[in-house]
């Protein structure tokens, strides 16, 4: 019988929709962040793509919560933790 290790979420917590989804448990999140510019003295949108551990079998279109962790993978430092709102309901 195969031993399961539980991964234990740290970090910062963010919130995003996923946009793409493999095979191999990991899925690309799209998290949008504002960055204030000083010089205009306004913010403006900034996109980021997080790979994430998708141990909860999220779709595409699904808004989610995810949590920093440790190192999974090269690209994976991230874990999805709840999802918020399904595409398909």
């Amino acid at each position: 019988m195969k031993k399961i290790k539980k991964i234990n979420p740290r970090g910062r917590i963010l919130v995003g929709k996923i946009i793409k989804k493999d095979v191999s448990k990991t899925a690309t999140v799209l998290v949008e962040h504002s960055h204030f510019i000083k010089k205009y003295e306004r913010y403006e949108k900034r996109l980021s793509k997080i790979h994430v551990h998708n141990e909860m079998n999220a779709q595409i279109g699904d808004m989610v919560k995810i949590q920093e962790t440790r190192p999974i993978s090269k690209t994976k430092n991230f874990i999805i933790t709840e999802i918020i709102k399904n595409e398909s309901a």
